[in-house]
């Protein structure tokens, strides 16, 4: 067994205990192994889930509704045209309903 392994939240001074408290005192342990001595970064979740954002509004995307977009999502239309660039070529190009394609195989 460790030293680590005997450590307990009393052992721990106040900015420490804080941070264990709120990770979990295994996962603050964990965390000590992989980066102690390290500077870690830790981003702002509206950074960090600008992924999930996007993939939202190309989903809500209907070809015309970047303003509601915008608003919804506090961005510019702009930003909202960049994001769903793919999304436009998707719905231009796409079949009409029945409409068959040269390329159909049958």
């Amino acid at each position: 067994m460790s030293l680590l392994d005997k450590l307990t939240l009393d052992d721990l001074d106040a900015d420490q205990r804080q941070l264990a408290e709120c990770i979990g005192l295994e996962a603050y342990k964990k965390l000590l192994k992989n980066y102690a001595g390290s500077a870690i970064r830790v981003r702002m979740p509206k950074r960090i889930t600008i992924p999930v954002r996007n993939m939202e509004i190309k989903n809500k995307f209907n070809g015309g509704n970047y303003g509601k977009l915008a608003r919804e999502y506090d961005l510019s239309e702009d930003s909202i045209r960049k994001i769903v660039s793919s999304e436009i070529k998707r719905i231009k190009y796409a079949p009409l309903d029945g409409q068959i394609s040269l390329f159909d195989k049958k």
